[in-house]
């Protein structure tokens, strides 16, 4: 039985403590205060009301998993004299809109706040302070879990704190959606945008329109790799959807952790899978298949008729009755007009209305459906191309393509969700191309997500209220499972929530890399598939040398790194023990490879880096130096492009990126001792 002892505060052997606590996102304000705290079986939680006595609940469902204990939990007229308390205390008019104040000291924790949802992350800091300070036992030893003494205020910077997931494209389990949602709890993000049907399947059961899931939800084989000219398909049928039951199952378990879940249907455009389903809704009668591969179709819903609203009318119905979300997200993005600007009944719609485009029609539809949910007590959320044609009164508008849209939407005095590709597409690569498994494209580094602020400089003071927050997307053209899934949004998440929730004045990347191993330690031990980064000091590199040392450094500690040169490592390559020394011929780029294994053996894809001797002619005397290369101190900067990776293309066919192997500024570097 794990036995945890009752201290009191003592600066003299208190543990190291992690920065701002071992806390991600970090909080707004931490005073650390001298000592430490140390629970025991006997520590007490105090709770009362269904907040405080939930968030009772989930502390005990963590301790006893972690440490193997469950504490008692009473009302304040019920505790011993001198007991330590763990005290949850729900007060009016004590902080901001989900903000918590967290104390603790030698007599135990008090967690305060104006609401259910302030106490529930007051909770998360308060188990995220206890894994950073948590010590490996000693022999003989009770293993013990020592809380530093400290002050937290904190609440969050935005209200919205999103999170997308695409299950119309492929279809994740109800397991992992569950899974979804504790990760968006334990780091403070509020919104689950669940993206439930596409061109590729229908992913919602609605009683009325039974095909939808008979139909709609399969399709008959899935394109495998990048799309090209001569297309790859596996052959198998693939499908899935969610229960209404199902459904209720999820909003509640999210409502739990104080999470929203948006759905999304897709309208006017992405709408094949339906077309499928019901033939009549689109304009041309048919016959549709549910798409195969990813891309845009230009069959589309047919806004001239009746029964293409009266459909959506109901299909909104049976959402609404599911999802309590004050929001509704209806899609509007990627729809090609090709069919209305074709069709004769679109054409005289178009004319009745004094339209004199097919952006102006799709402003209609949008605004046709708009009116419906506002009439039924709900707003839309819709992608940037709402804008196009006109934007509907009420609408949300999430930006996409870039922050243009947003910034437009703003000085239309609309609120804005900020989500551009460049930072918050998290389908994207997170390293090196070459060093990637099949992704959508694109270089997105952990880097990169933190450095994103959604309030963008060009907008004055007095707009920046419109925006609500940002959101990650996350499409899954190529995550087939929830494994995929997961390391394409870890450790990039942990960023994205300190974007939402820390200051702007208190990010600090160096601290938030400070405070990641903890984290990743965290992940690793409760079996996550999260991205293991690059060791420290694999990077390609330029040198006038022949020789060179490689150290290496693991990012999470206990991570064993194998090598190999010129070939793909494995965990049957060399075991890093000590630096590599490489001996490097002039103008022949070596490549040393590694992949690392976690403690609980996770794997990481193969990482490499190239190195290369640049030959450097020596000047004839009162010759000037070759251009570009200035040898003294060895210092200064060459510039060398060995290779370039070319990034397949995005869904709309163009190129997102290009990525040097080795075509970045090099060093060059004195030789290392060996």
């Amino acid at each position: 039985m794990l036995a945890l002892i009752a201290g009191s505060c003592n600066a003299s052997v208190a543990p190291p403590v992690e920065p701002n606590l071992g806390i991600v996102p970090a909080p707004a304000n931490v005073e650390r205060l001298g000592g430490y705290f140390l629970l025991n079986k006997a520590t007490v939680i105090e709770a009362s009301g269904y907040d405080a006595i939930h968030c009772a609940t989930l502390l005990n469902d963590y301790l006893g998993k972690a440490y193997g204990i469950t504490l008692q939990v009473k009302n304040e007229s019920s505790i011993p004299p001198r007991a330590h308390v763990i005290r949850f205390d729900l007060r009016a008019n004590t902080s901001p809109p989900e903000g918590y104040s967290l104390q603790s000291s030698h007599n135990g924790v008090t967690i305060v706040s104006n609401d259910g949802a302030g106490l529930f992350y007051g909770l998360q800091s308060l188990m995220q302070m206890t894994d950073a300070a948590f010590k490996p036992p000693v022999q003989g030893v009770p293993i013990q879990v020592e809380l530093p003494c400290a002050n937290i205020q904190d609440a969050p910077r935005f209200p919205y704190r999103g999170l997308h997931l695409d299950c119309g494209r492929h279809f994740f389990p109800v397991a992992f959606i569950k899974t979804y949602l504790d990760l968006m709890a334990r780091y403070k993000l509020n919104t689950f945008h669940w993206h439930l049907t596409e061109d590729q399947g229908w992913r919602i059961e609605i009683k009325r329109y039974p095909l939808l899931t008979s139909v709609g939800s399969i399709r008959s084989q899935t394109v495998t790799g990048h799309e090209g000219g001569s297309n790859q398909y596996d052959g198998k049928s693939y499908g899935g959807f969610y229960t209404q039951d199902e459904i209720r199952d999820i909003v509640e378990y999210a409502r739990l952790r104080y999470i929203t879940v948006i759905p999304e249907i897709e309208m006017p455009g992405h709408s094949l899978a339906a077309l499928t389903a019901y033939p009549y809704l689109g304009c041309t009668g048919g016959p549709y298949a549910v798409a195969t591969h990813w891309g845009v179709f230009p069959d589309v819903f047919c806004p001239s008729g009746d029964s293409t609203f009266a459909f959506l009318e109901n299909v909104l119905t049976e959402l609404m009755q599911l999802f309590p979300s004050h929001y509704i997200h209806i899609g509007g993005d990627e729809c090609p007009k090709i069919r209305w600007e074709h069709d004769p009944r679109d054409i005289a719609l178009m004319k009745s209305l004094g339209d004199t485009s097919a952006d102006q029609l799709q402003s209609y539809f949008i605004g046709r459906i708009e009116k419906f949910l506002n009439d039924h007590g709900r707003d839309i959320i819709g992608w940037d191309e709402i804008l196009e044609g006109g934007l509907a009164p009420n609408a949300t508008v999430m930006s996409w393509r870039g922050e243009a849209g947003g910034i437009a939407a703003v000085k239309l005095h609309h609120k804005v969700i900020m989500t551009p590709g460049n930072w918050l597409y998290f389908d994207r690569g997170q390293g090196i191309p070459a060093n990637e498994p099949l992704n959508i494209g694109g270089y997105l580094p952990l880097s990169k997500v933190y450095s994103y602020d959604p309030v963008p400089a060009v907008l004055p003071d007095s707009e920046k209220q419109y925006i609500l927050g940002a959101q990650a997307n996350v499409w899954s053209e190529y995550m087939a499972s929830p494994e995929k899934a997961e390391y394409m949004i870890l450790p990039r998440m942990l960023a994205l929530a300190e974007i939402d929730w820390t200051p702007l004045e208190k990010k600090d990347y160096g601290d938030f890399l400070a405070r990641l191993p903890a984290q990743l330690s965290w992940m690793d031990q409760q079996g996550y598939f999260f991205r293991i980064p690059e060791p420290l000091g694999l990077s390609d590199s330029l040198t006038t040398q022949d020789r060179i040392l490689v150290k290496l450094t693991p990012p999470l500690p206990g991570t064993r790194m194998y090598y190999s040169l010129d070939s793909a490592a494995t965990v049957s390559s060399t075991l890093y023990t000590s630096p590599v020394l490489l001996t490097l011929q002039a103008n022949r780029p070596d490549t040393l490879h590694v992949v690392e294994v976690s403690p609980a053996g996770n794997t990481s894809v193969d990482y490499h880096a190239v190195f290369m001797r640049k030959e450097v002619l020596k000047p004839k005397p009162g010759a000037r130096p070759a251009t570009g290369l200035n040898l003294k101190g060895h210092r200064d900067t060459i510039r060398v492009s060995l290779k370039r990776h070319r990034v397949h293309p995005g869904p709309d066919g163009k190129e997102l990126a290009k990525v040097n192997s080795l075509g970045m500024a090099g060093k060059i570097r004195p030789l290392q001792p060996t």
